[in-house]
């Protein structure tokens, strides 16, 4: 039984991470009806950039102070993103923003060989908490960071859209750009900031991954990959949907490494995608689309 549980809450911790990088998707989708495929090079920065400041040995910052400069760094990216790729685009049309996305996530992945290297980095963990045990089932000291980093941030993200002004602009620009416009709020800035809040949730999740998986520049493809797998298990578009939906593709990747073969852990996490696709296709939280014609 220990063992269940043990697997349990590894699961719970990565699908944490996972959930992250899902509200980073969402976030964007409702803002731009955008899929973001670079979102995935947030989190992959994130971790590069607190490894380079805070590595043991020769970093020159303490863990925390590291992750606030990086978590700073990826929110920029974020903002220029936006403001140097997508609102500089001469077309609107969704499939080309998409095809933009994927650009971007080589470029960025390219760049960030070239700035911190090819080596696989080591980072400690951040500390403060001390590693929790209860019946013989061990919770990290950095797993309580994640666990309580995920609780932060949806706490936010819900002040943020449910009580704050600029929140439900950012929903009324998503809804109805153009009477969102003819109100005063000017769309492209509501989605340069769901940029910048996907960069900054982004690079706090890589951040809060690097003392568990060493950060590397090829990382970002495959955290992009199970964050947007969660975001569509859940429903796109519902950020609840994204935290439950990324939070069930970790635990269902911790059991079949644990009770399986752990080579087969991706594409098992990637075959429950699938059968929501197909059982449910506005996935688990989301409402079916009705159009009227």
């Amino acid at each position: 039984m220990a063992y269940f549980f043990q697997i349990l809450i590894s699961g719970l911790l990565v699908g944490c991470i996972y959930a992250m990088a899902a509200l980073g998707f969402t976030i964007v989708f409702n803002a731009t009806r955008v899929i973001n495929f670079a979102n995935g090079e947030f989190l992959m920065l994130g971790g590069m950039a607190t490894a380079a400041l805070a590595i043991s040995g020769s970093g020159t910052f303490p863990p925390l102070v590291a992750v606030v400069i990086a978590v700073i760094a990826t929110t920029l990216v974020g903002v220029a993103m936006h403001a140097l790729a997508f609102n500089k685009a001469k077309s609107r049309d969704l499939h080309m923003l998409v095809m933009l996305t994927i650009g971007l996530t080589l470029m960025i992945r390219g760049g960030a060989s070239l700035v911190f290297g090819r080596d696989v980095h080591f980072v400690d963990d951040f500390g403060f908490f001390s590693t929790v045990v209860l019946g013989g089932v061990f919770i990290p000291s950095q797993g309580v960071w994640i666990a309580l980093s995920l609780a932060a941030v949806g706490a936010a993200l819900w002040f943020l859209f449910n009580r704050t002004t600029i929140g439900r602009a950012m929903q009324a620009a998503s809804m109805e750009p153009r009477a969102a416009a003819l109100c005063g709020i000017e769309p492209r800035t509501m989605a340069m900031l769901a940029f910048a809040i996907a960069g900054c949730i982004g690079g706090f999740a890589g951040a809060l991954l690097a003392p568990i998986t060493p950060p590397f520049y090829e990382n970002g493809i495959m955290l992009g990959l199970k964050g947007f797998a969660g975001a569509i298990a859940g429903g796109l578009g519902n950020p609840l949907g994204a935290v439950l939906g990324g939070i069930l593709i970790g635990v269902i990747e911790s059991a079949s490494a644990g009770y399986g073969a752990s080579g087969y852990k991706d594409a098992i996490s990637f075959l429950l995608l699938v059968v929501v696709l197909i059982v449910r296709p506005s996935g688990l939280l989301g409402k079916a689309a009705v159009n009227r014609v």
